[in-house]
Order: C-alpha cells, then sequence, then structure tokens
C-alpha cells in the first residue's frame, strides 16, 4: 500500500497528465519579504527561517545554473526527463515586474520544463503578474500560484506576524481563479493560540474560497526565530507526531477527492530544528499518515460533505 492510493497526491496527479513523474526544482532566486524588509515589518513570521522550508535558500547561483545542476541529480535518481520550476524561498513576486518576467522566462527556456509554480504571499501578487501567470497557462504549460495563508483566523495572522489578513488572501485568490490559475495553499497545523477546530475552519473556508490543491504541514521550531524565544521560555508546545497524524488524516478525509495535495508534511535539516524532533523525518510521518488512513480503512474526500464535529474526533 502506498499512500497515493489514499491520498490524491500532486505526483501521481502530474503522472497521470503527462505518463511519466515530473519533478519540481526548488528554486532561490534572490527574492526577499515586505515583512522583512521593513515594508510591512522586520523579522518575518514568528516561525520564520526560511532555509527550514527551502533547503535551496541562501544560493547565490543562477536560475539557470540551479536547475542545471538539480535536473543532474535528480535524473541519476530517477531518469525523470520533466520538470517544474518551483519558485520557493521567500517572497517570489515581490519584484519589478520585469524583473519577475526575466527570471521566470530564464526558467521556463531550460530544456525539459513543462511548467513554473510560484511561491509568494497573497498581498503580493499584482494585476500584472496574475497577467504574466496566464500568459504562461495558455501557453500550454503547467502553472500554480502558491500561496501562503497558513490560517484563515486573523487573530492567529497577527499573533504570528504574518503581515496579511484573510480578506487580502480572497481577494487573490479569487482573482487568480478568475484567470484560470490554478491555485495551491498553504496551511500549517499547530500554529501557536489555535487546535483541531480553527484546523478545520481553515480547510473549510480555503475550500468554500475555492482552490485547486492544497500543502499542509505541522509547525517546527527552528533555530533564530522568535518562535524558538517563545518555546524556550515555555510560551509553545510543538504537536506531537501521534497528534499530527491524525489531525493531518482528518483534513484530508475532509478535503474533496478532486483536489490534490502537493504537501502531507514538511521537514527541516537537524542543523537548525529544534523541535519536535520528529519532524526531521518526513518518511516516518508520511508512513504514519498511510497507516491511520489504512487503520481507519478510510480516504481522502470520504468525509468532504460532513460538518466538522468535535466530538466526532475524541478531542472534545
Amino acid at each position: 500500500m502506498v499512500l497515493s492510493d489514499r491520498i490524491n497526491t500532486y505526483g501521481q496527479d502530474v503522472m497521470r497528465r503527462y505518463g511519466e513523474r515530473v519533478h519540481k526544482i526548488a528554486l532561490d532566486a534572490g527574492f526577499t519579504c515586505p515583512n522583512r524588509d521593513g515594508t510591512k515589518g522586520t523579522g518575518g513570521c514568528t516561525f520564520c527561517n526560511n532555509v527550514s522550508f527551502s533547503p535551496t535558500a541562501g544560493s547565490r547561483l543562477g536560475v539557470a545554473e540551479q536547475i542545471s545542476r538539480a535536473k543532474e541529480a535528480i535524473f541519476r535518481r530517477t531518469r525523470a526527463n520533466y520538470f517544474i520550476a518551483y519558485f520557493q524561498a521567500y517572497t517570489n513576486t515581490y519584484a519589478d515586474i520585469e524583473q519577475l518576467k526575466s527570471l521566470y522566462r530564464e526558467a521556463l527556456d531550460q530544456p525539459g520544463m513543462v511548467g513554473i509554480s510560484i511561491g509568494t504571499r497573497p498581498d503580493c501578487v499584482s494585476e500584472s503578474v496574475l497577467d504574466l501567470l496566464d500568459s504562461f497557462r495558455q501557453r500550454g504549460l503547467e502553472v500554480w500560484l502558491e500561496l501562503g495563508l497558513q490560517s484563515a483566523f486573523d487573530k492567529t495572522l497577527e499573533r504570528v506576524n504574518r503581515g496579511h489578513t484573510l480578506a487580502e488572501y480572497r481577494h487573490t485568490a479569487q482573482a487568480a481563479r478568475k484567470r484560470g490559475i490554478p491555485l495551491c495553499t498553504h496551511l500549517i497545523v499547530g500554529l501557536p493560540g489555535e487546535d483541531e477546530s480553527h484546523y478545520h475552519a481553515s480547510l473549510d473556508t480555503v475550500l468554500d474560497i475555492g482552490v485547486d490543491g492544497l500543502k499542509i504541514h505541522p509547525l517546527h521550531v527552528v533555530k533564530h526565530t522568535m518562535l524558538a524565544y517563545q518555546w524556550r521560555r515555555g510560551g509553545y508546545q510543538p504537536l506531537t507526531q501521534q497528534d499530527y497524524i491524525r489531525i493531518a488524516v482528518d483534513l484530508v478525509e475532509r478535503t474533496p477527492a478532486d483536489i490534490p495535495y502537493h504537501r502531507v508534511t514538511a521537514t527541516a535539516s537537524q542543523v537548525i530544528l529544534l523541535a519536535p524532533a520528529w519532524c526531521s523525518s518526513k518518511w516516518n510521518v508520511l508512513n504514519g499518515i498511510e497507516q491511520e488512513l489504512r487503520k481507519r480503512d478510510s480516504r481522502q474526500g470520504c468525509r468532504a460533505n460532513m460538518p466538522y464535529i468535535m466530538e466526532e474526533l475524541n478531542v472534545a
């Protein structure tokens, strides 16, 4: 049994459409963030050390060189021929439109590239950016706009210093989908001050607004962040692996089966990870999710039309 037998994974989704494996190549194009450079704030989100989310963060190589090196490594492992340029590190629409055109086109011009995925914030997506992504889509390229919402609760967003609101997410999400640009939304499980009712409400809000793909992952504490300071002082307690697996499966069950999951967990390097220790091992978590689905004889979408009820999950 494999995870994709019970979850509509993005990897399997693109394999069905392209007839073979398609790999994302994570890129660091040297962007910053308005929540770090003083435009909206400094220091970024309380949990953000971008290296924990982007292994290539801090790279000084150009986009073409990053792609070339990654393709060589991937080909040695999998013999893959198709790739998607994933602009991942920091806010990848936070620049002049001409600079964005140059960077995106440089990536798409590399051999074997079939698409582009842009990770960004809801408050940093202009009409001109949407027009540019739409032009790629109309050329037949695979295009994804990945928006980091993290939580649908403005109090939580303020607590973790996100610097944007749910209303800004709603505006950008609807504008993208109106153009036919596929939208992948990121949600974090375990944010300070939230419980399971918040996670389910965030999922329901995203589904209600409209979404084409999802990423969920546990909050982990990494070095050189405000969250690390809060954790050391006892102000934050991470989820256990068992609780995260159970919650992730609950969310998957309530997600319509036609929405692919691009990610159901995430890890951080042991070099910077402080807690929880289990966030250093992706495969243990993925195997745990698969085993929990199998134990329940369950799969994605089996509870998609059912309201969230605390008592059902034995957490009241």
